[in-house]
């Protein structure tokens, strides 16, 4: 488990700011204890420095995981955000959107949000602007990308795509042999 290089850092805090924009500093420097990112066979942990001093001790290849999964890096070299990550960015998250009843199975399925399952949006969410994806009821289902901004969604018709999916609190069920 080694600290992140400049340019992994760049790439990881730019996907996180897509989220919660300005707030990522508050991620870092929480009240409670300091909290950094670690990189371990190419998959980004969230952990206080407290984990990571403990971590220290054991050897790389007996350590499974430490912290929080916030994503991963693919051969390719870009940082895909994990599903992990969710609890973290709906504390500091700029834009929301909540589901109707009916649309949360679906986008619990994988599918994009539609303008019929859209309950309410935050105001002036802008297109292609990270959001986080709520209930009614305020309970985190997953993140994704506004596909129009707040002003097209109530102008659009209702099987208009609203949103686009991008990770689910389905996928712990879907793809649980590769969450870690």
């Amino acid at each position: 488990m080694r600290p992140l290089t400049d340019d992994e850092a760049k790439k990881v805090f730019e996907k996180v700011a897509k989220y919660i924009g300005d707030n990522v500093r508050m991620i870092l420097e929480r009240a409670d204890a300091p909290y950094c990112f670690r990189l371990h066979k190419d998959r980004v942990y969230y952990l206080s420095e407290s984990c990571v001093r403990h971590s220290i001790n054991i050897a790389r290849g007996n350590l499974i995981t430490a912290g929080t999964c916030f994503g991963k890096f693919t051969k390719s070299g870009t940082f895909r955000l994990h599903i992990t990550a969710l609890d973290h960015l709906a504390q500091y998250a700029k834009f929301k959107m909540w589901l109707k009843p009916g649309a949360e199975q679906s986008f619990l399925y994988g599918n994009h949000v539609l303008k019929s399952g859209l309950g309410r949006i935050t105001d002036n969410t802008p297109q292609y602007q990270g959001i986080i994806v709520y209930s009614m009821s305020d309970t985190p289902l997953g993140f994704g990308v506004a596909s129009k901004s707040t002003q097209e969604c109530r102008r659009a018709d209702p099987g208009t795509i609203v949103a686009f999916h991008q990770a689910d609190i389905g996928e712990y069920l879907r793809s649980e042999d590769t969450l870690t």
